[in-house]
């Protein structure tokens, strides 16, 4: 009993899991959701297998941003100046700050949608008051209650799986196309995968995770970068470990469900459907799978962006005070950081301004996507060689498995884009 008490005691608990959990569940955003959708939609069951595969491969990637982020003491953006040219990395940064500036602005236009469709509020006025809440979530709420908060909106992701249980599924041939991958190489198909891919495995994501393990050092009492504090290394290493396989795990369930329930409803009944938008997804929902579903689906939509824009923009903000070398975290006020609070401000304004542009939503959602899945490519390589190397990590580089699956990460984009670019 003894020893079984001991092991329950070094078990995780929803109290440990932390960045991990929040990175992985804002993976699942609203332009997430679009995406999944349209895949099953479109698809059918021929894309599920991209939500199993992703997932070590995810697992990987995002243990390495923890890891970098814990280990120095410093955001992923600072550590890659130490290996790249600081043009190099800022141009990256520029990229991904437009990737979630159309990212923030695809969210609070479908949470808007969903709004409206739900509840009967108007839908452009939900936009701005959505984006309102975030920003001062951000900018006024203390950072330990404010990831308080971002931990527990995480249960909405169970909304996607209940949805799977109340439509019909072939489980049979759903499982069958999990294993066996079957799809027409055609320039959609592979766009598509790119999408899948970048919106699953997206560099804001990166940026995020290992920033926070960095917010983690500094509001904890005595706990210090493990390059300074190497006997920390075993529980910080280990609740790093659950946290991610935690985090991971619930980000591809929800793709899964999301893609499943549109491959049984839209596709079953539609045949080759297109989807637009979340809010779309969830309005297409209700004739074939009943108002249960359609109201799950939308205040989804809502929750999930609550969530993911805050990660959004505040990913931005790491990544670019980070290049620019200006005093960036959450712990601070506002008036302490002005850099950094002032790219949380522009790029969730600059986001509302693009929901109210006569810019394509449908397009700027794929094509951020798409830009995701590219954008990523680089930056994975960068991370795997930060990793690797023994003068930034000292002791803790990263070796083994998880620098193995990073770099399999990095070509597997890399070649789903390629493909794409040179497909007829």
């Amino acid at each position: 009993m003894a020893k079984l008490h001991r092991r329950l005691r070094g078990a995780a608990t929803f109290e440990d899991l932390g960045p991990g959990l929040i990175t992985g569940a804002a993976d699942d955003d609203p332009s997430g959701i679009a995406t999944y959708s349209q895949a099953g939609a479109q698809f059918g069951y021929a894309m599920l297998w991209t939500t199993v595969l992703t997932y070590p491969l995810m697992c990987a990637v995002q243990l390495v941003s923890a890891r970098i982020g814990r280990v120095t003491g410093k955001g992923l953006a600072m550590n890659m100046g130490e290996v790249m040219p600081r043009p190099v990395v800022f141009g990256l940064v520029m990229l991904l700050f437009v990737a979630n500036t159309i990212n923030i602005g695809a969210d609070l236009a479908a949470m808007g949608e969903a709004a409206e469709l739900a509840l009967g509020w108007n839908a452009q006025a939900m936009t701005v008051a959505f984006a309102l809440v975030s920003l001062v979530l951000q900018l006024f709420v203390p950072y330990a209650r404010y990831a308080r908060f971002l931990k527990w909106l995480t249960l909405v992701l169970l909304s996607y799986v209940a949805v799977v249980l109340v439509v019909d599924v072939d489980w049979a041939q759903a499982l069958k196309a999990v294993f066996i991958p079957r799809f027409e190489p055609s320039r959609e198909a592979l766009m598509m995968i790119v999408a899948v891919f970048g919106t699953t495995i997206s560099p804001y994501l990166f940026f995020w995770q290992s920033s926070q393990e960095v917010e983690e050092i500094a509001n904890h009492e005595g706990a210090k970068p493990l390059l300074e504090a190497p006997r920390q290394a075993p529980r910080e290493l280990h609740r790093i470990r659950v946290d991610t396989f935690a985090g991971m795990a619930v980000s591809n369930l929800v793709a899964f469900a999301i893609m499943l329930s549109t491959a049984v409803t839209l596709h079953g009944q539609v045949g080759n459907a297109q989807i637009e938008t979340a809010a779309q997804a969830a309005e297409a929902l209700r004739p074939v799978a009943g108002d249960f579903a359609f109201i799950l689906f939308a205040l989804g939509i809502i929750g999930t962006g609550l969530l993911a824009v805050p990660v959004l923009a505040g990913s931005a903000a790491y990544a670019f005070g980070e290049s620019r070398g200006w005093k960036c975290g959450l712990e601070n006020k506002p008036w302490e950081a002005v850099g950094f609070y002032g790219v949380i401000g522009a790029a969730t304004l600059l986001g509302v301004g693009i929901g109210f542009s006569p810019l394509d939503p449908v397009k700027a959602l794929l094509w951020s996507a798409v830009i995701n899945g590219v954008v990523a490519v680089p930056i994975i390589a960068a991370m795997m060689w930060v990793a690797g190397r023994r003068r930034l990590m000292g002791g803790f580089r990263e070796h083994g498995a998880v620098l193995v699956l990073g770099w399999v990460a990095t070509a597997v984009m890399a070649a789903a884009a390629l493909a794409m670019a040179f497909a007829g």
